[in-house]
């Protein structure tokens, strides 16, 4: 028998299939995306299709009324194939392949994101320079009388220029020697990176193309975010972003671990990453920047240690399990071409070294970017991401914990959730005599909201707090006309109704979405408050903190501390710094010695295992209330109406 899926903007994929096999296996089996944060156990509702022709046998779920029921509605991950059928598979806001987004660098604010990172650095010493280099050479053109071969030609013509003793040509370069001379009548661009009293010929090419280029990307759970730069000046060349093509088998790294331990798991886990996210990134802003793949010289990634893992396509499983020991922390010696990524097959993979086994490459890139282990103010540095993971410490000492978040912070387990591209709501107020929400949407002026990412979750559940339309619990207290409840009798607030949203579809946050971003924010502030307890030390102790994350344009500090996810500190302790975890890796690109300092950091931090501590759960429970059940925790925290 077979199944017909028939993708929203995309053409029809059919695949064989044997009675009883599940829907969302088989569009996995297919490469068919669809999304499914909880890896098809049921519980986030988001594996919708609608049923268009044939039979399938699923099992009811709450995600799914009566009235979707009868119009063909169905949860893949609960659906078994009975027949020949076929299936709608619909473009939802969180779809990991939509919306690819190329950024405007004429903005100056992602401009500043990057300076201000190498404004940190070049403060504390750190030089932005590397060895990596591009030279023009011209050879006289053989004779019968000068028969000197096309490698040694070469040589002479670098040592020349460069005034080293030994030059290295290899094979990806040989091979293409004799034509490449030819056909450039002896003038040759030539890219490659001194070492010491050497070179190594990387590219060999015509005599104008002489860009060398440096990739930084940023590996997120959720989403992956990238920048190409002029390895020379540092000037940025193209940053776009996607989701994470993994987030088909889970929205979190267990999911993923446990995936990629099936028969051919890792190397679907790694495909995922590398084939459908990484080379169409790449690609895409190659041409945006107008340069050729092969001028990627190098390449820096920061990522979570399941994500660097998966990545390299080694196993990850003994990162979940007691006592939680990864493969590796840093990597030496890898390229592009190991991983058959679209750069030069000789470029250098710098991997950003991970410190435990969830405390990742990201926050040692992102500890670097922000700068503070060169101060002696006390900081505390926290990355909000599908995994929550903070960093306190100064120039004498850091220790640092990671938390399982969720993927609520980046849009996921949240019915309406997104990333924050275009139609994103990334910021709410809302009336509280009316009820009646004010949104601010990413994109264009006249932009209809699509869903809600990261930033908007935040500003819409302390909005329904302080209104008193929602209670400590997360459950809504007042009625109006924005508050619905389904046949189960659970509330839903709506935020744009169907003919006010771009898809045609509701906008709202329901109960469960607020259960799990309470037990998000619980998250991170029951780390918080146990990393600092582990030190013997107390909020009042913190003089400073960077909040990181591409989680929106930048999250309102006020209504996170509303809310109890960050401390009740000054307000103006608090800096929003972006995705430090890119800057951190850019870094590491155009600098050798940013690389060291990485490497040295990692090295020397202190890794607090949140799993194994005595207080953790308890802190946990206690912080999954609005704000807090201990209100002295929160005293600027309070209900309005």
């Amino acid at each position: 028998m077979k199944v017909t899926f028939q993708i929203e903007g995309a053409s029809p994929v059919q695949i064989e299939c044997n009675a009883g096999d599940n829907l969302l296996e088989l569009a996995r089996r297919a490469n068919v995306a669809i999304d499914a944060p909880c890896s098809g156990n049921g519980s986030c509702g988001k594996c919708r299709v609608k049923l268009v022709e044939g039979e399938l046998e699923t099992i009811p779920s709450r995600h799914i009324t009566d009235e979707e029921s009868e119009a063909g509605w169905r949860l893949s991950c609960n659906s078994k194939v009975m027949g020949d059928c076929t299936v709608f598979v619909p473009d939802i806001a969180s779809a990991y392949q939509s919306r690819m987004k190329t950024a405007d660098l004429s903005s100056p604010k992602e401009i500043a994101i990057f300076e201000d990172a190498q404004a940190n650095l070049k403060n504390s010493g750190i030089r932005f320079e590397n060895n990596f280099r591009c030279v023009v050479v011209s050879m006289a053109e053989p004779t019968l009388d000068d028969t000197m071969p096309d490698n040694e030609r070469l040589t002479w013509a670098l040592q020349a220029e460069l005034g080293v003793e030994k030059i290295s040509i290899p094979y990806a370069v040989m091979v293409k020697l004799a034509s490449t001379l030819r056909q450039n009548n002896w003038t040759v661009a030539i890219k490659g990176e001194l070492q010491g009293d050497s070179f190594l010929c990387m590219e060999i090419c015509a005599p104008e193309d002489t860009a060398i280029v440096g990739c930084a990307i940023d590996i997120g759970t959720t989403t992956v975010t990238m920048v190409l730069t002029d390895l020379t000046t540092g000037k940025l060349l193209a940053k776009g972003s996607s989701g994470n093509g993994q987030i088909r088998y889970g929205a979190d790294v267990i999911n993923r671990i446990i995936e990629q331990g099936k028969d051919g798991g890792r190397k679907k886990l790694q495909d995922a990453i590398i084939k459908e996210t990484l080379t169409p990134i790449i690609a895409n802003l190659c041409r945006s920047a107008g340069i050729s793949a092969r001028s990627i010289l190098r390449l820096c990634v920061a990522a979570n240690t399941t994500m660097n893992h998966l990545f390299v396509g080694v196993d990850a499983e003994s990162v979940r399990m007691e006592p939680y020991i990864p493969s590796f922390f840093g990597w030496e010696g890898l390229l592009a071409g190991d991983l058959k990524l679209p750069a030069n097959p000789l470029a250098p993979v710098l991997i950003a070294p991970n410190i435990g086994s969830y405390v990742g490459g990201d926050i040692t890139a992102g500890t670097l970017a922000a700068g503070f282990w060169d101060r002696d103010e006390m900081s505390l540095f926290i990355d909000l991401g599908t995994n929550g993971e903070l960093v306190f410490g100064n120039r004498d000492f850091m220790m640092s914990c990671a938390c399982s978040a969720g993927p609520a912070f980046e849009g996921g387990d949240i019915s309406c959730g997104m990333r924050a591209t275009d139609g994103a709501i990334e910021a709410c107020t809302i009336d509280g005599t009316t009820m009646e929400p004010t949104l601010t949407i990413v994109g264009d002026d006249g932009q209809k909201p699509v869903g809600i990412c990261g930033s908007g979750i935040i500003d819409i559940i302390s909005e329904l707090f302080r209104c008193g339309i929602i209670n400590a619990r997360g459950q809504f207290s007042r009625e109006g006309d924005r508050v619905k409840r389904d046949q189960h009798g659970m509330g839903r607030f709506i935020l744009a109704t169907a003919q006010e949203s771009e898809t045609g579809r509701e906008i709202s946050i329901n109960e469960v979405d607020i259960d799990n971003f309470i037990r998000a924010k619980g998250a991170i502030f029951s780390a918080i408050d146990t990393l600092l307890s582990a030190v013997d030390m107390t909020v009042d102790c913190i003089d400073k903190v960077y909040v990181a994350g591409g989680i929106g344009s930048g999250i309102n500090m006020k209504n996170s501390v509303n809310i109890g996810m960050l401390p009740d500190v000054d307000l103006e302790k608090y800096a929003y710094i972006g995705n430090s975890s890119l800057t951190g890796a850019y870094a590491m690109v155009m600098s050798d010695e940013a690389n060291a300092k990485c490497a040295e950091l990692g090295a020397n931090m202190t890794y607090l295992e949140l799993s194994t501590h005595p207080g953790y759960m308890d802190n946990f429970v206690a912080a999954c209330f609005l704000p807090h059940t201990d209100s002295r925790l929160f005293p600027n925290s309070k209900q309005e109406y």
